[in-house]
């Protein structure tokens, strides 16, 4: 249709189209946002909002939104708007919507009292119909019908409180039930993610520039949703943990700052019940761990990207070190109560513990390592080798400095994992669950010379310790709590050092990081 007969609904710019579109996309955003809140607990489902239940106004909303985005792709059908569909919304929307689609007829039906064989028959038939819906019609109508469809669905769902505040149903054969405080924010995710996506599509005329804008809008929920957990999870923790942690503080007296809930043991001496056994057993293993892991897969990977052929070996390898990095903690610790503690004086001990999360951070240390120097560029080999330098010289002063910053990332996840784990330390170095400060493990002044093997002995890393995991769970799962007067405050407050425990770890990892990029771009 040319602009000359176009109706005065049309303008000669989408002003007013895109408006409306990106009004659409803002308003599945803000129900994307409460329906999240909604789900964490933040609000409640039952809360009044302009005198009605959040449900039944996000139940309004999910409604206008389907009946919005339909509308939308019927004026670009009909070319009311200047848009550049393409011929089908593609085969990944239309897989996309017929498993939307399945779920709900399986639900629907479900709901109904329908059979097992009837559930599937409805779910399947209703996702043959979304598949045709979105995969042979113009991508205006395909892109927006069966999102707008999902929406209206939902949005009925939630008005007619279908769905709503005090709704249950047990699910038969699965011993589990399911809530409408759940279901309400799962579905009014779901709704408002596809009618986001749809609307932002329309908003950017459809065709690769509408595809780009729907793809950017998911992505950004979906991002956002999962920052505002962490960040969610974080402050949580911080709340609940700050009491505990900084019960007893003070300024002046005989030392300038008193915080005994760091410096104090459990015991039963402590007028403060404190976690500095705990915190300085977690220090050393990772410090141990690190220390033990890092020369030796940083090593491992020098041999295999520079000296190894690559062939069956360096492939055999490469499985083994992606295979064990995502061996379950347990296994690790079976490993080290198996084979280290029988050569460590047949107890549990630090430099068990040590070793076995050095294992454990041993194939991702590797793994990064060997990325990051096949990324070196082999021109910084070559311009070495031009001037007479050997190859370990090369590899010494021009490869491992440049990778670096790589090998650093590796250690800073790594680390975030191993410094929370607890099934390794329940089993290789697991000590007293409340111990006194004086319990503390004294490594640096434990070191003793001798005139015959192993000439260094250290009685401390081989006597059993407490860490910060171990400890928490004791509390927690275990249900001992000893003499402490408040052990719920007790125990988020360790939880909250633990936190703060690995973020530093991050941070110095993060900072030498920067360190060496910066000197190597000097």
């Amino acid at each position: 249709m040319s602009r000359a007969t176009q109706t005065a609904l049309v303008r000669d710019d989408r002003t007013t189209y895109e408006a409306a579109a990106g009004a659409a996309v803002g308003l599945s955003g803000v129900a994307f946002v409460v329906g999240l809140a909604a789900l964490v607990g933040a609000v409640e489902i039952g809360d009044p909002v302009a005198g009605v239940e959040l449900s039944v106004a996000l139940g309004a909303v999910l409604l206008a939104l389907g009946l919005a985005v339909v509308g939308f792709g019927v004026a670009s059908r009909l070319g009311f708007v200047d848009a550049a569909p393409q011929p089908s919304a593609g085969v990944v929307a239309a897989v996309a919507f017929t498993g939307i689609w399945l779920a709900a007829g399986v639900t629907a039906a479900g709901a109904a009292g329908i059979g097992t064989v009837g559930r599937l028959g409805v779910g399947t038939v209703l996702g043959g119909v979304a598949f045709a819906a979105t995969a042979l019609p113009r991508e205006d109508v395909g892109s927006t019908v069966p999102a707008g469809a999902v929406a209206v669905l939902c949005g009925l769902a939630l008005l007619t409180g279908v769905v709503g505040p005090g709704w249950e149903r047990a699910l038969a054969g699965y011993n589990a039930t399911l809530f409408g405080d759940t279901v309400v924010p799962a579905v009014v995710l779901f709704a408002s993610l596809a009618t986001g996506w749809s609307a932002a599509k329309a908003y950017g005329g459809f065709g690769a520039r509408g595809r780009n804008v729907g793809a950017y809008v998911l992505i950004y929920l979906v991002v956002g949703s999962i920052l505002a957990v962490l960040v969610g999870l974080v402050a949580f923790v911080t709340a609940k943990g700050l009491p505990g942690l900084l019960n007893g503080v003070g300024v002046g007296g005989e030392t300038l700052v008193r915080w005994p809930f760091l410096t104090n043991g459990a015991g039963l001496l402590a007028d403060v019940a404190g976690v500095f056994p705990a915190l300085v057993g977690t220090v050393w293993l990772v410090i141990g761990a690190v220390l033990f892991a890092v020369p030796t897969g940083v090593g491992a990977a020098v041999f295999l990207s520079e000296y190894a052929e690559q062939g069956r070996f360096t492939g055999a390898v490469e499985v083994a070190t992606n295979g064990l990095w995502s061996t379950p903690s347990i296994v690790f610790g079976l490993f080290g109560a198996a084979f280290l503690i029988p050569r460590f004086g047949n107890q549990k001990s630090l430099i068990a513990g040590m070793l076995t999360l050095g294992f454990m951070l041993l194939p991702l240390v590797l793994i990064t390592s060997r990325e990051a120097i096949l990324a070196v560029p082999d021109e910084y080999r070559d311009a070495s080798a031009a001037l007479g330098v050997s190859k370990w010289q090369t590899i010494r002063s021009v490869v491992l400095p440049a990778a670096i910053p790589g090998v650093t990332t590796g250690v800073i996840l790594g680390v975030g994992r191993i410094a929370g784990e607890t099934a390794p330390i329940l089993l290789t170095m697991g000590g007293g669950v409340l111990p006194a400060k004086s319990a503390a493990p004294n490594v640096l002044s434990g070191f003793r010379l001798s005139a015959s093997p192993p000439f260094v002995s250290n009685p401390a890393l081989l006597e059993a310790t407490s860490a910060l995991p171990y400890q928490l769970y004791a509390l927690i799962t275990a249900g001992l709590s000893g003499n402490i007067r408040n052990p719920q405050e007790y125990a988020w407050g360790l939880a909250l050092t633990l936190l703060l425990v690995v973020l530093a770890f991050y941070a110095v990892g993060i900072a030498t990081r920067y360190y060496f990029r910066r000197k190597l771009h000097q």
